[in-house]
């Protein structure tokens, strides 16, 4: 990408992405700078952030800012130095979020609901409160949050502390829209299927263990009970993150959009 700004959809805008030095958010960011944004980044590793603004090459359009969507702290200050670094911000993607210590509820630790909790809806609620106090005073603004195919179901054993979370976040997402709504901001949840992103292959196997089954069995499984009968794209999300935070998405507020291959069909 050249480092001079594109004209496109998002020009101009200033835009927040958690979680986004590689997979979904990296993915997002990517197509936000295609499309003319200024996009600031997060992630815990200082190493990780400085590559990708290296390798997205927009120049002074990426900034990385890091810091651990699970502590409260970092994700008011991811917030309030974008607006530090560009004046403002427009667009928010809650995309940081994961789960560990995968176990059934009785076996369940106290300290892996407790990290859910934390790295999906108290990071979405956080980062939102604070982007709020900056798009309410010019009555504009979109907010999107990275829910989940498992934010519609439950059928899978060892993971109820991320699908309670990403049911959470959709509930979220709705009572966000109905109170800004009439003040001209959005906010949708895009519940993305199984995409093979970095977390993914680092979470993945230990699900897969759960289940008795190997990595590549747990894949195969995901793509089989998906009308497309294959795993998604960093790119399809993307694509409709880049919908929902233009002009023309203005019209799509406190909906469940899915990006999933029909797997919750």
């Amino acid at each position: 990408m050249s480092n001079a700004a594109k004209a496109g959809k998002l020009a101009g805008k200033v835009v927040a992405i958690t979680g986004a030095t590689r997979g979904i958010g990296r993915g997002i960011a990517e197509a936000y700078l295609a499309e003319g944004a200024k996009v600031a980044i997060s992630g815990r590793s200082e190493v990780k952030g400085r590559q990708a603004i290296e390798e997205l090459d927009a120049g002074d359009n990426a900034y990385f800012i890091a810091g651990d969507v699970t502590k409260q702290a970092d994700v008011e200050a991811f917030i309030d130095k974008t607006v530090e670094r560009y004046g403002t911000i427009d667009i928010l993607v809650n995309n940081a979020g994961g789960s560990s210590g995968f176990n059934p509820v009785v076996d369940l630790s106290d300290e892996a609901w407790n990290e859910a909790l934390n790295w999906m809806l108290n990071a979405t609620f956080w980062g939102t409160r604070r982007a709020l106090r900056h798009m309410i005073p010019k009555k504009w603004g979109r907010i999107i949050n990275i829910s989940s195919v498992e934010g519609r179901q439950a059928n899978k054993i060892a993971v109820s502390h991320y699908i309670t979370n990403k049911h959470a976040i959709n509930g979220f997402t709705k009572a966000v829209a109905f109170e800004n709504g009439p003040i001209g901001i959005t906010c949708n949840a895009i519940l993305a299927g199984a995409v093979e992103t970095d977390l993914m292959m680092t979470v993945g196997p230990k699900v897969a263990e759960t289940h008795g089954i190997s990595y590549e069995e747990y894949k195969v499984e995901y793509a089989k009970n998906a009308a497309i009968k294959r795993l998604n794209t960093v790119g399809e999300v993307a694509a409709m993150a880049v919908l929902l935070a233009s002009e023309e998405g203005g019209g799509i507020t406190g909906a469940m959009l899915d990006v999933n291959g029909g797997t919750s069909i």
